[in-house]
């Protein structure tokens, strides 16, 4: 989600084609289609809401970089050799991250085709950089949180966190706070924790929602990172106070499967949750 507008891919296992919806709106402004390499994760770049870079599901792990509105690719970052589960765009500069079953981290340039550096955490990395731009954080294997300076990405981890929690699902994803001060693990069990980001400790532990097929859902804190919300199996979304670890809200949108993704938007009090069909969410105000 770019502020005024949000991207969606087909819903199936191999998603081949990205829709534009303009917040407010019901249908697709446009629907552009990748039938030959397939559609996974997208993400808009720093600063324009007319370019995406994306990950294929289909015939290769190279990352593409898009243009929205002639639908022609700019640049392609080959390189992984697995496929990719992660990817962050810098949110200061036009670099961004990627991490692959091939247990690499790689930092790429828009501008250049060329990996601009590697490293190898040793394991299933889910990766996010830092509202600052200056480091990023890999979450490893399900149980460790490493964190990377960007000045000197290639020398390795300048700290690392390991969690003390049994390992009874994967981590799926991580996010930092708008403030930088928590990290966010998303899973594909039935709990999402925060974590510290500074030294790695576990502030909350949030559960209670349904997931018993062990699906990839995905996390969000809110801007102001007061709360943190998650869809469920059922197709409800759970919010919790990131200060108190409580439980504040259930919200039904009413979706006919799984919420696997839930973003909030950056500029306005509305966020998006979907399954096969998406939900626009908007404050109700009271008198």
């Amino acid at each position: 989600m770019c502020g005024a507008c949000c991207l969606g891919t087909s819903p199936s296992s191999s998603p081949t084609w990205r829709s534009i919806v303009q917040v407010g709106k019901k249908r697709p402004i446009r629907t552009l289609y990748s039938k030959k390499y397939g559609v996974d994760l997208i993400r808009y770049t720093h600063g324009d809401a007319n370019t995406v870079v994306y990950s294929s599901n289909k015939l290769d792990d190279t990352i593409r970089y898009l243009s929205l509105t002639d639908n022609k690719y700019i640049r392609y970052f080959p390189g992984h050799t697995d496929r990719v589960v992660a990817l962050s765009m810098s949110p200061v500069d036009d670099t961004f991250i990627s991490g692959s079953l091939d247990m690499t981290i790689r930092l790429w340039d828009l501008r250049s085709p060329n990996c601009q550096g590697l490293t190898n955490p040793l394991g299933k990395p889910v990766c996010s950089y830092d509202p600052e731009g200056l480091i990023f954080a890999a979450g490893v294997d399900s149980e460790a949180i490493k964190l990377y300076d960007l000045r000197s990405f290639d020398k390795g981890p300048f700290a690392s966190f390991e969690t003390l929690f049994s390992r009874v699902c994967e981590w799926t994803g991580l996010k930092f706070s708008r403030d930088g001060k928590q990290i966010l693990i998303s899973t594909n069990g039935g709990a999402i924790r925060i974590l510290d980001a500074f030294n790695g400790s576990v502030l909350h532990t949030f559960s209670g929602y349904n997931n018993s097929k062990g699906i990839s859902l995905e996390a969000c804190f809110t801007p102001d990172s007061d709360f943190v919300m998650i869809g469920s199996e059922d197709g409800r979304v759970h919010v919790w106070s990131t200060e108190s670890g409580m439980k504040i809200a259930v919200l039904d949108g009413k979706h006919s499967g799984p919420i696997n993704t839930l973003q909030f938007n950056p500029k306005y009090m509305t966020f998006a949750s979907a399954c096969s069909n998406m939900a626009f969410w908007l404050p109700c105000v009271g008198d």
